[in-house]
């Protein structure tokens, strides 16, 4: 019986940080994109099912720590691999949508990037699950939220 042994780097809770700092740097983003925004999402034209902007933060928060650790559950198992790399830009693409949204106003653009990073959400899904069903598992909650802001996007996009 052959027993897996991480090199001790990867067993170590330490290995968490970076992947915490990462999914902070892309939140930060999103919030200096979002910065006094409150008003601007509740003058937008919305659909009757649109969500009080107070329930994203918290909604984000819970996200972002998932993500956070299924990024890391996959590196102690097997380094930094094609998965971390979809991982990465998945994680850019979801720094960049707040901006895009809400500081530039494009809401078309912004509906390009939440499509791609939504199939990227997939895409990590799918490469990490023979990895680590945790971690593919933590992200499923992050995919169908975006399934949502995805929808949400669309109509404010039509709806404005």
């Amino acid at each position: 019986m052959t027993s897996h042994v991480l090199p001790r780097s990867r067993s170590s809770w330490w290995g968490l940080i970076p992947f915490a700092v990462a999914v902070a740097v892309a939140a930060l983003i999103g919030g200096l994109g979002v910065a006094g925004t409150a008003s601007e999402y509740q003058s937008l034209e919305q659909p009757s099912w649109a969500p009080p902007s107070w329930l994203f933060g918290p909604v984000w928060t819970t996200l972002y720590a998932m993500i956070a650790v299924a990024g890391w559950l996959v590196w102690r198992r097997t380094g930094w691999t094609t998965a971390l790399n979809v991982y990465a830009v998945q994680l850019v693409l979801n720094a960049v949508w707040t901006p895009i949204f809400f500081g530039f106003g494009r809401y078309g653009l912004a509906l390009v990037d939440i499509v791609v990073l939504w199939l990227l959400i997939g895409v990590t899904i799918y490469l990490f699950r023979p990895i680590s069903r945790p971690a593919a598992w933590l992200l499923v909650p992050y995919w169908a939220w975006v399934t949502f802001a995805t929808a949400l996007n669309a109509a404010i996009w039509h709806l404005n």
